[in-house]
This record gives C-alpha cells, sequence and structure tokens, in this order.
C-alpha cells in the first residue's frame, strides 16, 4: 500500500516555496500533494499517513507569517499515528540565537499531541548558538536546517540526503 503524502508550507518570500519544489522534483516515490499553509484546513493535516512540513524563521525566532496564522488550529490537531518530516529554513549568522526555531516550535507541538518525527538532521556545519530545532542531549535538529543566506551552494546536496533518509525512515521505496 502507497502512503499518502502531504507537503505543507508556508512561505513570505518565495525561498521556502522554491524548496518546497524542489523537494518534490528530487522526490524519487508516489506522488506529494503540495498545500500552502495559508490555504489548509485541519482535514489536510488528517488525510494523509506521512506529512512534510516546512517554514522559515523570522527575525528573533518568529514563525513564518502564514504559519503564525495557523498555529493556533495547528497546536489541537492530533497527530497520533502521523509520521512527520520538518524542513526549515533560516540565517545561521544573522540571528545564530534562533536559527530554524520555526521547526522546533511545530516538533514540540507534533510530539505533545502524539505524532513521530523523522528526518533528524545534523548540526554539524552550521554556526549558530541556539536553536528550538535542536534535539536537547543530541547533536541533531528535528529536521533539515537550510541557510540559503549563508549556505546556498549545499542546499542541493542537503535537499538531497535528506530525502534519502526520508525514504529510508519511512519505508517509502
Amino acid at each position: 500500500m502507497n502512503k499518502t503524502i502531504g507537503l505543507i508550507y508556508g512561505s513570505d518570500t518565495g525561498m521556502t516555496e522554491e524548496i518546497t519544489h524542489n523537494i518534490v522534483d528530487e522526490w524519487n516515490t508516489s506522488d506529494i500533494k503540495v498545500i500552502e499553509v495559508s490555504n489548509a484546513t485541519l482535514s489536510d493535516f488528517e488525510k494523509f499517513d506521512f506529512l512534510i512540513l516546512g517554514l522559515s524563521t523570522w527575525y528573533d525566532g518568529d514563525l513564518q507569517s502564514d504559519w503564525e496564522s495557523y498555529f493556533e488550529e495547528f497546536k489541537t490537531i492530533d497527530f497520533t499515528g502521523k509520521t512527520i518530516a520538518l524542513f526549515g529554513l533560516g540565517d545561521q549568522y544573522g540571528y545564530g540565537e534562533f536559527f530554524i526555531d520555526g521547526v522546533g516550535m511545530l516538533a514540540k507541538v507534533i510530539l505533545e499531541n502524539g505524532g513521530e518525527i523523522i528526518g533528524n538532521w545534523p548540526v554539524e556545519g552550521y554556526d549558530f548558538s541556539e536553536s528550538k530545532a535542536e534535539i536537547q542531549g543530541e547533536d541533531l535538529f528535528y529536521g533539515l536546517a537550510i541557510d540559503e543566506d549563508n549556505q546556498p551552494e549545499l542546499t542541493q546536496e542537503r535537499v538531497k540526503k535528506w530525502l534519502d533518509q526520508l525514504q529510508t525512515e519511512a519505508s517509502l521505496n
């Protein structure tokens, strides 16, 4: 049985949207249904077996604006039985104390509401001081960290490696 895959993202400047399209293009499994979080409903989160959530972190650790608007409803979702992967964009030098905090904010809710997170990503290769996305006691983020401001040359390779990891962890291949 093929798992149904939904990718829900929010993008203010178009960067997260670009990474979303990159993920869809690189993915070599069944179709992914892409939904902007500004158009998402509760049923969108419920109808997929596997979810990929994408967002950027703004300013001093703020969620991307559409995720910010949806966050109260997001906190009510029952993620029991759901497998979720996260990716986040941030600026590790300009906002090193808030690097991809949005990923950590979503991860906290997902875990509290019964979900399983896969696709943890090494913190090695990044230069930041703090992140809510860092898993306590491990050298891992809750999801893929992308820094288009300072390391755009690494994005493609990171996305490919992460997608391979997801396919293995989610038994999609």
